[in-house]
């Protein structure tokens, strides 16, 4: 079973590449926002903040390392947060566009995606029917007819070039049963360290469903996998992100709460903010007796390199 622990780790992914302006007005899209909320969510109780960066002007996902930049500073400079910067980018981009923002910044952690896969956007067409701006629409459609790339060579070049060419840890990102298998591969080649931040993902259509039974179904196959190995951290999409993070703490594992993958605080109300379910989440953790890890407990877990290694 995953590694034994007496605290909670809270992750926060505060913008993503999912959502486009036009489905809440609480999205963080320039530096300053995401900055902003960011800080908020640390100081809500959040230990690692997973971030993406948009273009101010629209706020379309970007990988440039620039944008990237008018944020990580300040976030650094007024919090003790574990920094994680995506490797998923968003989609259309490249592996090196991907990697851009963290070859340049060395964070503690990236995310890592541990295989390829059909990621779909564009039933959200079906909800909304006017958009702010002309990219949203088009962004959502291609997402019928795209794959979401991460080979084994994919796998293999991050895991070198980061891994061991700038000391990151990774959010294991498995998105289905076979992603961990992918990562049990890379465990036996020794390509992998331990202890693995494993992330499993629920409710992206493509990937495998918001199903309290698969919830726990993925969990036994990463014990049978990983052993004590790992930390287990959970996150779902939309409707299901308290119930399933609630249902992981609950079986002694972490959570991911944010509004890259949910816009809602509650059935049918937009979160105001990142913090605001930051301390939703911490509220129930405690709430159930558990405690929540700080920062350095965080980076104590996952063996992480400290953020005085980083360059941001």
């Amino acid at each position: 079973m995953a590694a034994p622990q007496n605290k909670v780790i809270i992750t926060c992914a505060v913008t993503g590449s999912i959502h486009t302006p036009t489905m809440s007005p609480h999205l963080p899209l320039t530096p300053d926002e995401i900055a902003q909320q960011s800080i908020a969510a640390a100081e809500a109780g959040a230990s690692i903040l997973h971030l993406h960066a948009r273009n101010p002007s629209d706020g379309s996902p970007t990988a440039d390392p620039k944008v990237f930049m008018e944020f990580l500073p300040r976030i650094k400079q007024n919090t003790d947060a574990v920094v994680n910067i995506t490797t998923g980018g968003g989609h259309g981009m490249t592996l090196d566009e991907r990697l851009a923002a963290a070859y340049v910044a060395s964070p503690e952690m990236t995310s890592l995606n541990m295989g390829s896969m059909n990621f779909g956007l564009y039933p959200i067409l079906d909800k909304v029917k006017e958009f702010q701006h002309p990219w949203e629409a088009q962004f959502l459609e291609n997402s019928r007819d795209f794959i979401f790339r991460n080979t084994f060579k994919d796998i293999e070049y991050v895991l070198k070039e980061l891994g061991e060419g700038h000391g990151v840890r990774f959010e294991y990102e498995c998105y289905d049963v076979g992603h961990l298998y992918n990562l049990a591969h890379f465990l036996e080649r020794g390509l992998v360290k331990p202890p693995l931040f494993v992330q499993t993902i629920f409710g992206i259509l493509g990937g495998i469903g918001a199903d309290t039974e698969n919830l726990m179904h993925m969990k036994r196959i990463a014990d049978k996998l990983f052993g004590e190995q790992y930390r287990w951290s959970v996150l779902a999409a939309g409707r299901h992100q308290m119930g399933f993070t609630t249902m992981a703490a609950l079986n002694g594992g972490n959570v991911r709460v944010g509004l890259e993958d949910s816009l809602f605080i509650g059935k049918g109300k937009l979160a105001q903010s990142n913090a605001e379910q930051v301390s939703k989440i911490r509220r129930i953790i405690e709430d159930m007796s558990l405690e929540v890890a700080t920062p350095t407990e965080a980076r104590e877990m996952l063996d992480l390199k400290g953020g005085d290694q980083v360059k941001f």
